[in-house]
């Protein structure tokens, strides 16, 4: 029988102690976020990639289908720390917030003061309205089957319509060197920049003038269809390394 410390015995810190214990959990609090947004972004940059980079690269095919099933991912894992763990209905919010400052520092201070990029090129996209609605379907429902299947769809579904009035303008149709092109293939012949050369993919089927046509419902509903399928993916992902687990007394 192992003897039992009294309560009395735990006392909390007083004074500096505590002022110090206070300060290190701040501190820990902002390196965490830090490194969550870090992640985040190094996640999102590895796999959505010149998609969500450049604005002529945002097309009807790709772009509405790769972003939101990439940028569920964390969401659904850390709602299923902060609502299973702590009844918090903000995991898909908090993650899109803080994909989108990392983001903006980087495209600002990266692309627009280093690299003399115009911002208008390299705008992100946004997913604030799909997380809200995510985190409401799972703070009024409680359930994962509900969330996945509605709140996967209306984030993917509402992808479009939001980022429409923020990339919508670069469709004006220009007269460039006796050939129609739209303001995002002129920002993209205008500007050097590395990865994939034009030549090796064909610009009528991947610039943002085509966004908008037929390919972009389809593409938005087979995204749809499989953020439901990747939301409870992650949420089990997220819950696995959120158990707490002890070793065995040996």
């Amino acid at each position: 029988m192992s003897a039992q410390i009294p309560i009395s015995t735990f006392k909390p810190y007083r004074g500096e102690k505590a002022r110090l214990a206070r300060a290190y959990d701040y501190l820990i609090l902002v390196l965490a976020l830090f490194l969550f947004i870090g992640s985040f972004h190094l996640h999102f940059a590895l796999t959505v990639g010149d998609w969500d980079f450049w604005v002529d690269w945002k097309d009807r095919q790709w772009w509405p289908l790769v972003t939101p099933l990439i940028g569920i991912t964390f969401p659904a894992a850390v709602q299923a720390v902060l609502w299973d763990k702590f009844r918090l209905p903000l995991g898909a919010t908090l993650c899109v917030a803080a994909l989108l400052l990392g983001t903006w520092v980087t495209r600002v201070f990266a692309y627009h003061y280093w690299n003399f990029f115009p911002i208008n090129m390299v705008l992100p996209a946004t997913m604030v309205p799909g997380a809200l609605v995510l985190d409401t379907l799972l703070m009024l429902t409680n359930s994962l089957t509900i969330t996945s299947i509605f709140g996967g769809g209306a984030f993917a579904l509402l992808f479009y319509p939001t980022n429409w009035p923020i990339f919508g303008m670069f469709h004006q149709a220009v007269d460039y060197h006796n050939s129609q092109l739209s303001v995002a293939d002129v920002f993209g012949f205008q500007y050097i920049r590395t990865g994939m050369p034009e030549y090796l993919r064909i610009i009528e089927r991947g610039t943002l003038r085509t966004y908008g046509q037929y390919a972009t419902p389809l593409s938005a509903f087979c995204s749809a269809l499989l953020c439901s399928l990747m939301y409870p993916l992650w949420w089990k992902i997220g819950k696995l390394f959120a158990d707490t687990r002890y070793l065995k007394k040996i």
